[in-house]
């Protein structure tokens, strides 16, 4: 007997149930020149033949293997120790997912459990969930966490802050919770611009640290003073890295403090799948989304993990969640717990100094060339230069074997990693400081 998935008849059916007669009137919507008349896959390949015709394929990708890369944005080509694969490739970790039947899964608890306590080391925070998505949508789930907790709507956000996250924080935004008010600024830092913005009306202030063009935002805790004198609240998005030299959040007078994991132990991907962290203060902890792994003893006494407070509608009522996030980034997360284990508080404070002063180096070496840096700020392992032509810039430094940096409309936002050596970045100097001279 032939299985046949999708009989006419059935097919037909189903437009009628929809209101349509024909397939062609199902796709009305999409231009004829995008759609496909017939899918010719061509001739059957033998595994041989097919691994060699995907791996063309792939190779036709360039990646950090074989380029150095100066490209950053919110994503970085941080290295990756060996035994963080080797871990995840254990079977009772590479299928990890929502725990439904949780306290039978105590191996995966115990993972969440040390990924949220680490978490908290790294921020000063008090509490940490079991992870987000990624980082904009753990910053969109601060700004609601914030406004439900001052019951009011307007949230500062500077252009400091990545323009992806706020691309994110506005399609959020669109359900009513919080209202945005841009703050523009012009020095590369947003201190005066939110000092002069917060008022008693002001739900949350939002400030990344190091911020969009890699600057320190220096007077983080002045903005919090004043953010929490109108009862505010402060929402930190930060570079987990940089909190091996920079003060924890916590110390800064923030709230929420969210981030992007992708730099603690996952790779690039072509973008992901990444993670977002999420920590709060402890008045805070019963508005958290997603889910808290906590520690508790069995009947027996012995050591055992719960999940508990779980502000989500697949627990509580609908109206009542705080957050309709349903999953976590397990895998990711236990990457991040493998990766922070490994390389302890000395090992993530000789990263962040390596990566600030290859930054630091590159910084001087393009300014003895004749290329200006945007801004007159510090920054930590990323800073923006002007380029008058910055698509042409990322194309002769291709032709070099080296995928340059972000391009902005007058310039570049360049990024530099412990992975970067001194000899690569000599040669991204003598790139930009060529163009720069022959302008």
């Amino acid at each position: 007997m032939t299985y046949v998935p999708n009989p006419p008849a059935v097919r037909q059916e189903m437009l009628q149930a929809i209101g349509m007669t024909s397939m062609e009137e199902l796709f009305a919507d999409i231009p004829a020149q995008y759609r496909l008349q017939q899918l010719d896959l061509g001739r059957g390949l033998s595994e041989l033949e097919l691994r060699r015709e995907l791996t063309a394929l792939a190779n036709r990708n360039l990646s950090t293997a074989t380029h150095a890369t100066f490209l950053g944005a919110g994503a970085y080509d941080h290295y990756i120790p060996v035994a963080i694969d080797q871990l995840l490739l254990r079977s009772e970790f590479y299928t990890t997912y929502t725990p439904y039947q949780a306290e039978l899964s105590q191996g995966i608890l115990q993972a969440i459990f040390e990924y949220q306590t680490l978490v908290c080391e790294l921020t000063g925070m008090d509490v940490a969930n079991a992870s987000m998505y990624d980082g904009a949508s753990a910053l969109a789930e601060a700004c609601n966490v914030a406004a439900d907790a001052t019951r009011r709507k307007k949230i500062l956000v500077p252009d400091t802050v990545n323009p992806a996250y706020r691309q994110v924080l506005a399609t959020y935004g669109r359900s009513g919770n919080y209202e945005l008010e841009l703050a523009t600024t012009t020095s590369g830092s947003a201190a005066d611009e939110l000092l002069n913005a917060i008022d008693d009306e002001t739900a949350a202030v939002i400030l990344q640290h190091p911020n969009w063009f890699g600057n320190l935002e220096t007077e983080a805790a002045t903005i919090a003073e004043r953010a929490h004198a109108h009862k505010a609240l402060l929402i930190m998005a930060v570079d987990p890295i940089s909190l091996g030299l920079l003060k924890p959040p916590a110390e800064l007078g923030a709230d929420l403090v969210v981030g992007e994991g992708q730099a603690l132990g996952s790779p690039l991907a072509f973008g992901g799948p990444y993670l977002g962290f999420f920590a709060a203060t402890s008045k805070l902890m019963r508005r958290i989304p997603g889910r808290l792994v906590g520690q508790t003893t069995d009947k027996n006494g012995a050591r055992a993990f719960v999940l508990t407070l779980q502000a989500r509608e697949q627990h509580i009522r609908r109206e009542k969640a705080s957050s309709n996030i349903c999953s976590n980034q397990a895998l990711n997360a236990l990457a991040a717990t493998i990766y922070l284990a490994l390389v302890g508080p000395r090992g993530l404070r000789e990263i962040a100094k390596r990566s600030h002063q290859l930054a630091t180096y590159a910084a001087k070496q393009l300014t003895a060339r004749g290329v200006t840096l945007k801004f007159a700020q510090p920054f930590f392992k990323e800073f923006a230069i002007n380029l008058a032509n910055p698509a042409a810039a990322n194309q002769r430094l291709l032709e070099q074997g080296i995928i340059g940096g972000y391009e902005l409309a007058d310039g570049m936002l360049l990024a530099f990693t412990e992975k970067r050596t001194k000899a690569e970045i000599d040669r991204l100097v003598d790139v930009l400081g060529g163009m720069k001279h022959a302008e």
